[in-house]
């Protein structure tokens, strides 16, 4: 029997991830995701001097590195990566289904972070350094239109991108959605919002939040804003144009972990 369409689709779909690498570099990047026991490693590529500042982390993951001239450094990177002698094939990270990942524990403060169309990997890695830093339990995105796993983002991120949980979702609306009825309350950040971020915060109180933002010039879609409980905007001094998402998105973070909860 001839199966669906739509079967032979997810399955072509399933087959073309688990074969899906990714290229990590930078001494921070290779030597986080090194110790990261989650992490599947397929190739390490080192210079001599790399090889000696990470003998550590290599002997952590128990890989066997190719020692490469810095002049011929084989590693398919773009010309313009600044890998500082080490790359690293691994496998993108799985980090389960949201449910899991950010389920909040009662009378503990829970904070997810949710990216509308954010695609620049630089402004993902910082923001998932900073919902390391806050606690968040998870930085959410989409599938298409958002910054995938790269060796970019993973520069950016420092680190973080092995140890704060970033999920890509079909559908924006539906994950906040399922958060709403996980007991979160959506806050969209927008300039043009009414309330300022401390007084919403003051009148969520102790529930869970997730706090939504949109790719910086359109901002946030209008079926996202829809969704959304409440819209606040940083308080800024003067008339001075606006944060870029990543900054905004830490001062977002600072101003949950430090209200009165």
């Amino acid at each position: 029997m001839k199966k669906p369409s739509w079967v032979v689709d997810k399955e072509k779909a399933r087959r073309a991830a688990a074969a899906e690498t990714v290229w990590l570099f930078g001494l921070h990047a290779v030597r986080d995701a090194l110790l990261n026991p989650a992490r599947d490693k397929l190739r390490l590529v080192l210079t001599r001097n790399a090889a000696d500042r990470l003998a550590d982390a290599v002997a952590s993951a128990g890989i066997t590195p190719e020692i490469a001239d810095p002049r011929k450094f084989p590693a398919p990177l773009d010309p313009g990566s600044v890998h500082q002698g080490a790359a690293l094939e691994v496998r993108p990270l799985s980090w389960g289904a949201l449910e899991e990942c950010c389920l909040a524990s009662e009378g503990q403060p829970a904070v997810v972070v949710l990216l509308d169309r954010v695609t620049d990997p630089h402004n993902v890695g910082a923001i998932l350094r900073s919902a390391e830093v806050f606690g968040a339990r998870a930085v959410i995105g989409t599938q298409r239109h958002s910054a995938p796993e790269t060796g970019a983002l993973a520069k950016s991120a420092s680190g973080a991108l092995e140890r704060q949980p970033y999920l890509r979702v079909r559908n924006l609306a539906a994950a906040m959605q399922q958060l709403r009825a996980m007991g979160y309350v959506l806050v969209g950040l927008d300039g043009a919002a009414d309330l300022e971020i401390d007084a919403a915060l003051a009148e969520i109180g102790a529930r869970p939040v997730a706090l939504v933002l949109g790719a910086e010039g359109p901002g946030m879609r209008q079926k996202t804003l829809q969704t959304c409980d409440t819209l606040a905007r940083i308080g800024a001094s003067g008339s001075f144009g606006s944060l870029n998402v990543s900054n905004a998105a830490a001062v977002a973070l600072y101003a949950v972990r430090h209200s009165a909860r």
